[in-house]
């Protein structure tokens, strides 16, 4: 959010809510998430995205995975020293 956007939340507010009631057809309808938890709320919205995908089972033959073949020789290089942080380590 930018600095003007704090004194026009209002007009932005109504713009959205007049966009919404414009364009919300069957065909494709505009989804609210309840957001003050943002954690549920992702959730939420995967949930939901998951259950509007029909899912029907599909047979696979069963995988055959070849024999490694011997090492060549590669050597991984060092790793870089830029990692993601594990955020999923305190939930």
């Amino acid at each position: 959010m930018d600095l003007e956007s704090i004194t026009r939340w209002e007009e932005y507010s109504r713009a959205k809510d007049e966009m919404m009631i414009h364009t919300h057809i069957p065909e494709a309808p505009w989804y609210e998430v309840e957001s003050e938890d943002k954690r549920r709320a992702r959730i939420n919205m995967i949930s939901h995205l998951l259950s509007t995908i029909p899912y029907r089972e599909v047979r696979r033959p069963p995988l055959e995975i070849p024999a490694r073949p011997e090492s060549r020789g590669y050597r991984r290089p060092p790793r870089v020293e830029t990692p993601v942080p594990d955020v999923t380590g305190g939930l």
